[in-house]
């Protein structure tokens, strides 16, 4: 026996989100399948929230700083835990970001971490996300990935200290050490 499974599309997905049958699931679509979403530990929550006030401050005026909401990508409709969008905020009210729309994505990761490393990078270099940073709590390291090509990234660095600067804002520096809190 062949086991065969339903690809869903962005329409049908979003036809499915609108009619409220996933109302109290925590589900994301990761290249057309319906995917079950971790539930967040404290060290995941608190950093992660962490980050988006620091990022926010160092953002303002420049990107949108997005917390755990859907992105629409080709296939999918992810939730990252953290989008650095384009402004104006207003050209959000009629769709989720798109790719063309991301500055940069960033993962949390601590029960998720094979997903982050291994399904989301494939998606997110396909789709043409410049930059992609993982935060690892287990291991305290940011791992940043760039320059995408097809499904993967030909660049992918590690840092556990030190400075960052983020390619789409040559003039902002993040300190890991706000990134890296457990």
């Amino acid at each position: 026996m062949v086991l065969v499974t339903y690809k869903w599309s962005i329409d049908k997905w979003h036809e499915l989100v609108n009619s409220g049958v996933l109302e109290e699931e925590k589900v994301e679509l990761l290249e057309g399948d319906i995917v079950e979403m971790s539930p967040e530990g404290i060290e995941h929550s608190f950093t992660n929230e962490s980050i988006v006030i620091y990022l926010r401050d160092k953002l303002c005026r420049l990107a949108h700083v997005r917390e755990s909401h859907p992105i629409t990508l080709d296939d999918s409709e992810p939730e990252p835990d953290i989008a650095v969008v384009r402004l104006p905020l207003a050209i959000y009210r009629t769709h989720h970001p798109y790719a063309e729309d991301i500055y940069w994505l960033i993962e949390v990761s601590q029960r998720t971490l094979k997903k982050d490393l291994e399904q989301k990078v494939i998606t997110y270099a396909r789709n043409g996300i410049s930059e992609y940073w993982v935060i690892d709590l287990k291991n305290k390291k940011l791992i940043i990935h760039t320059q995408p090509s097809q499904d993967q990234y030909l660049r992918i660095v590690e840092y556990q200290s030190g400075i960052v600067t983020p390619q789409a804002f040559a003039n902002v520096k993040i300190a890991i050490d706000n990134l890296l809190l457990f």
